[in-house]
């Protein structure tokens, strides 16, 4: 019996011994939206961690579900391949990026990390695992994991499309200052020949396009594991050369540009923490112990302070993005701003929940802060008019975080119908939350 079969059934097993309303525990989540103290069972599946096989020459990896991006892409790397995606953050783990939503540079020509999987094992809640593909018995399952966040069913394994890399990644950083050639520049670029596309809007004069290319030799190769943040090299380089491994995580030396927070940004600070505590893990980490004991929330009633933490990820068809910017800098006012593009759909491939419609491009934003409200506007003031915008502009928004959606508009956007056909199909006496109660209401 393999690794991975003994630990499946040790996991059987032990959810046919625990009562209604299972969660997941597990090392590592990149989820920002805090659950209620619950009476919820926890499934432990932290072992469930590892790469089992790269194959290469066909192209795939198989692997376990909470097995990190990082763990994934070294293994892969060392057989000069990557999986066709690979979200920012080394902490996100494979199972959560497809039963969540990830997205990376290389999603304008590959999609989100569910559409290059190829076959996954899920655990139901009867304890009964089901190995679900695009064509066969469960394939409404396959394409219905997308965005269900483990209430449809837990992923154990997955198969996932890899392709071949290079050893260096160069870098071009073009500047804008009108946000309508901008993203008239994003449109074309996904035409041309790179093979990573993401761009940063650091204020409404201000945005830049950055386009890689894979490459067999560099002059030189830049590291922003340490010292230097790859976030302000935007706006210093025109072009610029990394690792492939290095490439991959640029972004999580500084959570993006959110190490801010925790006033690690300056020399000192990065001199005395060093490489191994500059990552997204230490980030999340503190975060998460900032929210268990309240402390930013004392410091502003001390302090007379009124905010709110806006943290989204939405995606906007390209032809609405440079109208949802202009929304996003008047009303939230959030700077700097992630943006990448998300293509390569195909039209065979429908995943309900996550309704990414047609064969065009989606511009995902990122905007990740803390919004002064000294109207005292009530509690989701700011989220809220983000997601009006969202569904006016035809978008949709990632789930991970805060959702002010009544039950209506929720289940209109996320498909309610398929749902609760996969919910009736796949766990019908309800022991799992549904999407609405877990994503909104919390539970």
């Amino acid at each position: 019996m393999s690794s991975y079969d003994a630990k499946k059934r040790m996991l059987v097993a032990e959810l046919g011994q625990l009562s209604d309303g299972v969660r997941l525990q597990k090392n590592t989540s990149n989820l920002f939206r805090d659950r209620r103290q619950s009476s919820s069972h926890k499934l432990d599946v932290s072992n469930l961690n590892e790469v089992i096989a790269v194959d290469n020459m066909i192209d795939l990896v198989e692997v376990e579900g909470m097995t990190t991006y990082e763990s994934l892409a070294d293994a892969c790397l060392a057989k000069n391949c990557m999986p066709l995606v690979v979200p920012q953050l080394k902490s996100i783990t494979i199972g959560g990026a497809v039963s969540g939503i990830g997205i990376e540079s290389s999603s304008f020509r590959h999609g989100l990390p569910h559409e290059s999987v190829v076959e996954m094992d899920v655990l139901l809640a009867d304890g009964e695992v089901v190995t679900c593909s695009a064509d066969n018995e469960y394939a409404d399952l396959f394409f219905g994991i997308a965005n269900s966040y483990g209430t449809l069913g837990y992923v154990l394994k997955l198969t996932v499309r890899t392709r071949s890399v290079k050893p260096y990644v160069v870098l071009e950083h073009q500047r804008f200052a009108d946000i309508d050639e901008y993203f008239k520049a994003v449109g074309e670029s996904c035409q041309g020949n790179f093979d990573f596309i993401d761009g940063m809007l650091f204020n409404d004069k201000e945005f830049y396009l950055t386009s890689g290319r894979f490459v067999d030799q560099a002059p030189y190769v830049s590291d922003y594991t340490w010292l230097k943040m790859y976030f302000r090299s935007i706006r210093e380089k025109q072009r610029d050369y990394l690792t492939i491994r290095n490439y991959l995580w640029r972004w999580d030396t500084d959570w993006f540009w959110c190490s801010k927070n925790l006033h690690v940004q300056n020399l000192p600070m990065r001199l005395v923490l060093g490489r191994r505590y500059l990552n997204s893990v230490t980030y999340q980490e503190v975060m998460r112990f900032n929210t268990r004991v309240g402390l930013t929330a004392r410091v502003n009633r001390l302090l007379g302070r009124q905010t709110e933490s806006v943290i989204q990820d939405v995606d906007i068809p390209i032809e609405n993005a440079a109208e949802f910017y202009r929304f996003l800098d008047r009303e939230i006012g959030i700077q700097p701003v992630w943006m990448c593009p998300i293509g390569g759909h195909s039209a065979d491939h429908n995943y309900p929940l996550y309704p990414l419609t047609g064969d065009g491009i989606y511009i995902n934003f990122g905007f990740w802060d803390v919004v002064p409200n000294p109207d005292k506007h009530p509690p989701g003031h700011f989220n809220r008019l983000v997601e009006d915008a969202v569904r006016k502009l035809g978008g949709v928004k990632s789930l991970y975080s805060d959702c002010y959606y009544d039950e209506s508009t929720f289940w209109n956007i996320y498909n309610g119908e398929a749902y609760q056909s996969l919910k009736r199909r796949y766990d019908p006496n309800g022991r799992l939350k549904d999407l609405y109660q877990k994503c909104v209401k919390k539970m």
